[in-house]
């Protein structure tokens, strides 16, 4: 049986698109066939294949990875969010090399790429969870939306003009009221995204906890919260207030009429990701954020 890699693609640059196709022939020459998305196929252009191993074009759908060994994402921390969409549903772990700018997201940067062909093709890799949030929108009693977030779900004002009432709840028990520009419910893996920015702390992703973060909040206590990684959290927008919005990794969103009710949890789903090296967090951070560690010395002995 022929052994299948989805590869999901950045395909705006043509610098990607001769990434892709030398994906393409590295993988067809150890008889690994590519599942590829028809739209992004069709900018590659790479008609030099064995017949056998001409990439099978899919739909780019939940679930569409069903069956592939790896999700292969060629681009950046949005392209990989996209993929997240095919591979949460039936399990495939995503393999995301970073062709972009910051790319936290990704395991590898383009220049490792060789080595991180080997070790799909090897099978030399380890495969970690990442939590993911749930998130449940009511109006009236009525649900309006279901939907789900890798990095976070946010509930936000969806004009300027005026500020966004909120009620937060956690566990069933009201915690603090306030207006603002929305508030930010995230993982430990969207600690480094929106979270990070809107003023909140970078949590390492082997911590199971979930953050809530208000942005732009008009009131004395709105501070960053980390809380149980099984509490229930909801954000309740004032019936008399502005409508708003509820979106997810920047991907998804729906409308909040005034006085919804968006209820927030431990997502039932994983995401999975690959681990070729095991560098530790604080690496990548330093790397991803250009942080200065000039003067380190470490532990008598520790090799730097």
């Amino acid at each position: 049986m022929t052994r299948e890699i989805l590869v999901v693609l950045h395909s705006g640059r043509a610098t990607n698109r001769r990434t892709a196709a030398a994906v393409a022939h590295r993988l067809a020459a150890a008889d690994v066939r590519l599942r590829v998305l028809g739209e992004e196929w069709a900018e590659v252009q790479d008609g030099d294949l064995p017949t056998a191993l001409t990439p099978r074009i899919v739909e780019g759908r939940p679930g569409c990875a069903e069956g592939a060994e790896v999700v292969l994402v060629l681009g950046g921390d949005g392209t990989l969010l996209r993929a997240a969409e095919m591979a949460r549903p039936v399990g495939v772990p995503l393999l995301g090399v970073n062709l972009g700018r910051v790319g936290f997201l990704a395991e590898t940067e383009q220049e490792s790429l060789d080595e991180a062909l080997d070790a799909v093709v090897e099978g030399s890799y380890s495969v970690e969870e990442r939590m993911t949030i749930d998130a449940v929108a009511r109006s009236n009693g009525d649900v309006i939306a279901r939907t789900w977030a890798l990095n976070e779900a946010t509930v936000e004002k969806s004009s300027r003009e005026r500020i966004l009432e909120v009620v937060l709840e956690v566990d069933g028990r009201p915690v603090s009221a306030f207006g603002c520009d929305g508030v930010l419910c995230a993982t430990p893996t969207g600690s480094t995204a929106y979270a990070f920015s809107a003023g909140g702390p970078l949590v390492w992703p082997q911590v199971e906890a979930l953050l809530l973060v208000p942005s732009n909040a008009h009131a004395l206590f709105a501070r960053p919260m980390v809380i149980a990684p099984d509490s229930e959290v909801a954000v309740e927008v004032d019936p008399t207030g502005p409508p708003a919005v509820l979106e997810c990794d920047g991907r998804r969103t729906f409308a909040l009429p005034p006085g919804s009710r968006v209820e927030l949890a431990r997502g039932d789903n994983p995401v999975r990701m690959v681990r070729l090296d095991g560098q530790p967090f604080a690496d990548r951070l330093v790397r991803k954020f250009d942080l200065p560690v000039r003067g380190w010395r470490g532990a008598p002995g520790t090799p730097h």
